[in-house]
């Protein structure tokens, strides 16, 4: 498998599940609205709804991000090779340099943000700083450049922001039914109880499966971002080797939370060695032996 046949592979498969997962959110709130009489209503409501929310995001969370994790602004003087790396493959990339910021904590791993290439940031702990060399690093830091370069933070702000809103709503219409949608005789008598059914489980099973394909989605970004970055630095080894070295460290980011575990380049949370294949369902990344495998193939 080459690089390129790589990048494109993972690019046709993210498009897939992100139209399938539109397809969802608009499904689910058109399903809704009908039932309650007023389809459109509920799907342009769901629609300007998660607008506003995404718009919110789009300026505000990379602020809200460094200050939860305890984030500062990185030190040329100590961080040399941090600046210098960034710095160089920012020019190989055609990308302006990211604000660099550095979180203290033994855990290595890294992290993108920021709403566009002009906006972005790069962060790193500590931990990863001081295990890597300066090839492995080149790794790491390309794999975050694309995924600025790839707008993969806009794509996950969206989809957060659409898993949320279906939450939301979900929750709203449960209650609602249950406090005054199935206690009006005149409805129920108007209403195939089949229906009824049926509607408050595709309210209960949209959001898990919303938030399976929000996973879909951050998993098959990473591949697209190792891929994107060995092809940057056209050398793949370099990321096997820091990923190699990530994934042996066994204890959390203390800091990290499960509202940014999907930023990092590599899980933030101590691992079980074999998930099972319904664990790894719920997994923000894809097993590192299987990236490192990928990444050495090429």
């Amino acid at each position: 498998m080459t690089i390129y046949s790589q990048i494109n592979h993972n690019r046709w498969r993210s498009v897939f599940i992100f139209i399938l997962f539109i397809g969802l959110t608009s499904g689910f709130f058109f399903l809704i609205g009908n039932y309650f009489g007023s389809g459109k209503t509920y799907l342009v409501a769901g629609i300007i709804f998660s607008l506003l929310s995404t718009v919110g995001s789009y300026f505000y969370s990379d602020k809200l991000i460094l200050f939860s994790l305890g984030a500062v602004p990185a030190n040329k003087k100590d961080h040399f090779d941090f600046y210098t790396v960034a710095e160089n493959l920012s020019i190989a990339a055609g990308l302006p340099t990211p604000k660099l910021y550095v979180i203290n904590d033994d855990a290595p791993n890294a992290f993108a943000t920021g709403r566009d290439p002009k906006h972005a940031v790069v962060c790193a702990t500590t931990g990863l700083l001081n295990i890597l060399d300066r090839i492995e690093l080149e790794g790491v830091i390309a794999h975050e450049l694309s995924h600025i370069k790839n707008y993969d933070i806009l794509l996950s702000s969206v989809v957060a922001v659409l898993v949320g809103v279906v939450a939301l709503v979900s929750d709203w219409i449960l209650r609602n039914l249950w406090w005054s949608g199935l206690r009006r005789d005149d409805d129920n008598n108007n209403r195939n109880p089949l229906l009824t059914v049926f509607v408050i489980v595709v309210i209960l099973i949209t959001p898990l499966v919303a938030t399976l394909i929000q996973l879909a989605i951050s998993r098959q970004r990473e591949f697209l971002a190792d891929a994107s970055g060995a092809l940057l630095t056209r050398y793949p080894d370099g990321l096997a080797n820091a990923l190699d070295k990530i994934g042996a460290y066994q204890y959390s980011l203390r800091s990290a939370s499960s509202a940014t575990a999907h930023l990092f380049i590599a899980n933030p949370f101590k691992k079980s060695k074999r998930p099972s294949w319904l664990t790894s369902l719920f997994n923000t990344h894809p097993p590192i032996e299987e990236r490192i495998k990928i990444l050495r193939s090429m």
